[in-house]
């Protein structure tokens, strides 16, 4: 089991910043491959980006590439979503995912565990 407990969302201008974080506690978090997913209402749950196990590869939806950096700290049990250059569509619910099976992917289906997600507003 991992449980998954995202921070760091909140209301921001458009043009701004934020930074998620999403702790991990139970089973080894350097052997799960992680990912950040975001909905917004009315829409289906969407991938946002990836991350494999050691850090040293990476995935983004082309939505947020260039704007968004994931990253990841082992010794703390941490990953984290570096958002910049916000925009409106940004806003959503944004989720961190854990894969047990440490395959990077973009499929919602093949992670194992969810955290309870994290509310970004993004403002005109």
């Amino acid at each position: 089991q991992v449980q998954l407990v995202e921070s760091g969302g909140g209301l921001v201008q458009a043009g701004g910043s934020l930074r998620l974080s999403c702790l991990a506690s139970g089973r080894t978090f350097s052997s799960c491959a992680m990912g950040w997913f975001r909905q917004a209402p009315g829409k289906e749950r969407e991938f946002v980006a990836a991350i494999s196990r050691s850090g040293t590869v990476t995935d983004y939806a082309h939505s947020v590439k260039g704007r968004f950096t994931i990253s990841r700290d082992n010794a703390k049990n941490t990953l984290y979503l570096q958002m910049s250059s916000l925009k409106p569509e940004d806003t959503a619910v944004y989720y961190c995912a854990a894969d047990d099976g440490g395959y990077l992917t973009y499929d919602s289906t093949k992670y194992d565990y969810w955290g309870q997600g994290t509310q970004v507003t993004v403002s005109s």
